[in-house]
């Protein structure tokens, strides 16, 4: 398993085990993770939330009055290694 694909599902799994309900998405070049924050949440656990997101490689928070908070973090898919970086045709 890529660091990156295993990053994610710790992200996921921890800020389930914090009591948000989450869910990951696979993106062309990075995976999507999403938890719906409750406005109860104590501050000790915000404390835990932030330092799991803070593993992601961006992350942050929308909140509205429609539709609540969400906090949000993105972890970047490792770009493939290529036997040949000169191109077609460019070998020797």
């Amino acid at each position: 398993m890529p660091a990156s694909e295993s990053r994610a599902e710790s992200i996921t799994a921890r800020l389930s085990a914090l009591g948000l309900t989450t869910r990951a998405e696979e993106r062309a070049h990075y995976t999507s993770i999403e938890a719906e924050v409750p406005e109860t949440l104590p501050a000790s656990t915000w404390r835990e939330v932030l330092e799991v997101v803070a593993e992601a490689d961006r992350f942050g928070l929308l909140a509205s009055s429609l539709t609540g908070r969400t906090l949000w973090a993105a972890v970047r898919k490792a770009v493939p290694v290529t036997g040949d970086v000169r191109g077609p045709g460019r070998q020797q």
